[in-house]
């Protein structure tokens, strides 16, 4: 792995250089510099590029995070500009030379030695550009981005301008990896990946010729595809998390992936719709995952805490993660991949939110309303559908995603049924909940409900498979581990964590292992942790207490797999 030199405007070294595990897990080359570090920093109104900077800024941090150094959210629409200089090392250029940034909100305009070369908008999106051409012995890389809350045609998930409740502190700018790779003339620039239980096709983008290497065994790539065959397979699960590691050889380009073995269907068992995992009826024991942090906001410290919030809900038994709303850098679900955490994908919202008619209406009152005429402006319905193709572009290869959920509790939601197609074309292989909560059409591959608050009597049988996408949401302030220690959020308070093991004892054995009989095939508890006002996780907002009794919550979990006869994940 190649260092770049890290100097600032002063020439001065630095050495603070976060994240630098491989960005990219599933299409990875010897090639790779990161740029993670202390960059310049300024915020710059007038015209063209600042010539002074005055603050400095740790990348890949948001600015109005901890980690940053900066700690500010500067007013909507503010340009945010990052600058360091580099050289690359000796014999580091192939040919060309991308630059890669894994997510910055919401547009990234790039300029290398002061010439513009891109532009990007998309804040959860990961993007690249060939700068060969503006490249010198010594370079300077400017990255200019603007975020403004104010317009909500661009999604922007539990962002607001005032932070309170089940809404955060908002993200501007830079807050993923941003690296350099060089390829030949010819490189493969995508991989698609689809399986059975005993095989996987490989597809290159653009189609080029060679072989793939599996273990010890070669297959033909021609014009782009090869399908590699596996000798008695061990199929993805939680609990055994088999992936396949594969080589792409194409003419002077090697790029090293993985693929896993599994399925995803639907099947009627003993008269009841069932989600099922490679043939069989399996029940999705999941937390709702917010990925906020309180030093680094939409970024942990370190890229090894997704892996110690992966296991640590499995050792209390769950096996999904509902990741609300947000897209994660590709090592949350590389971690998920090889630990086995199924994943149940959220699209990011956009459009407008009224508290009444998006929460306290279909909460206590009616769930039903027609969503045609929902969200009307083109441009805010555009954006959801590009931002939602980007999203399974980037994502579907990964086999944790089992599940993709369109629209929110109506947040942004609109003509759900025109869009389940259009999502079910992008991505056929895996269950598609079009409404989570309410606001349910027709189309769908699930019935899917958020029951808070005493509405159990909305759990109904259906002629589709019922996943309860949200409950429960019980909050417990542990002393010494409050964001806000003057205001909370959640619902049913607990005392002590006591109290609050018995009440999710209660409610699992009350409510939801009964449901399983009646064709319940999925659970999503809120939440895993606690984040700034909402103390309703399993786990503080510092990951450093877990509230309830591991017992109690690994007796819960072989609870639910035995009402269904699956396995408990460890």
């Amino acid at each position: 792995m190649a260092l770049a030199k890290l100097t600032t405007a002063h020439g001065e070294a630095r050495n603070r250089t976060p994240w630098q595990s491989y960005p990219r897990p599933q299409l990875r080359r010897d090639s790779y510099v990161n740029l993670n570090g202390e960059w310049d920093f300024t915020t710059h109104t007038d015209a063209g590029l600042p010539q002074a900077y005055d603050r400095e800024i740790l990348v890949p941090f948001c600015p109005e995070s901890p980690l940053s150094g900066i700690e500010t959210h500067f007013p909507e629409g503010t340009p945010l500009f990052y600058r360091r200089f580099f050289t690359l090392p000796e014999g580091f250029n192939r040919g060309r030379v991308l630059l890669h940034i894994g997510a910055a909100d919401q547009t990234a305009e790039i300029y290398v030695n002061r010439k513009k070369l891109f532009s990007h908008t998309g804040g959860y999106e990961s993007f690249s550009v060939d700068i060969t051409g503006a490249l010198e012995t010594e370079n300077e890389l400017v990255i200019r981005c603007t975020d403004d809350l104010r317009d909500l045609s661009q999604p922007y998930g539990k962002q607001t301008m005032k932070r309170g409740g089940m809404w955060y502190t908002p993200v501007s700018g830079i807050w993923q990896t941003v690296w350099l790779e060089s390829v030949p003339e010819n490189y493969v620039n995508r991989i698609d990946i689809s399986n059975t239980l005993d095989s996987a096709t490989i597809t290159v983008t653009p189609a080029l010729s060679g072989k793939v290497r599996c273990g010890i065994k070669e297959f033909p790539l021609i014009d782009g595809r090869a399908t590699v065959t596996v000798d008695e397979p061990i199929h993805w699960t939680p609990e055994t998390p088999c992936l396949y590691d594969f080589t792409v050889f194409a003419g002077e380009d090697k790029v090293h992936s993985y693929f896993a073995l599994r399925t995803l269907e639907t099947k009627v068992v003993e008269g009841i719709p069932r989600l099922c995992l490679n043939g069989k009826p399996y029940f999705f024991h999941g937390l709702l995952d917010q990925g906020y942090w309180p030093d680094g906001l939409f970024t942990p410290a370190a890229p090894e805490c997704f892996a110690e919030d992966i296991l640590a809900m499995k050792k209390l038994g769950f096996n999904t993660l509902r990741k609300h709303i947000k897209v994660e850098p590709e090592q949350f679900y590389y971690d998920c991949d090889r630990l086995g955490m199924v994943v149940f994908q959220d699209m990011v919202n956009n459009g407008d939110y009224a508290y009444i008619r998006d929460t306290v209406r279909p909460t206590f009152f009616s769930q039903h309303r027609r969503d045609k005429n929902m969200h009307r402006d083109e441009k805010t319905r555009k954006a959801f559908l590009a931002a939602m193709k980007a999203t399974v572009d980037q994502l579907k290869n990964h086999p944790c995603i089992c599940y993709w959920t369109i629209f929110n509790e109506g947040w942004g939601q609109f003509d759900s049924d025109s869009v389940y197609p259009v999502l079910k074309e992008l991505d056929g292989t895996r269950f598609i909940d079009s409404t989570s909560g309410w606001f349910r059409q027709s189309r769908s591959d699930v019935e899917s409900l958020h029951i808070y608050f005493d509405m159990w009597h909305r759990l109904k049988k259906s002629d589709k498979p019922i996943v309860l996408s949200e409950f429960g949401g019980f909050t417990y302030a542990a002393p010494g581990h409050i964001f806000n220690p003057d205001r909370s959020y959640g619902y049913g308070g607990c005392k002590t964590a006591g109290e609050l093991s018995q009440k999710l004892l209660d409610i699992y054995q009350s409510r939801v292992i009964p449901a399983v009989k009646q064709g319940l095939c999925g659970s999503i508890y809120t939440q895993l942790s606690d984040v700034e006002d909402e103390i309703n996780g399993i786990v503080t907002y510092d990951r450093r207490v877990c509230k309830p009794d591991p017992e109690v919550m690994n007796t819960i979990a072989k609870a639910l797999a035995d009402a269904l006869n699956t396995p408990v994940s460890v």
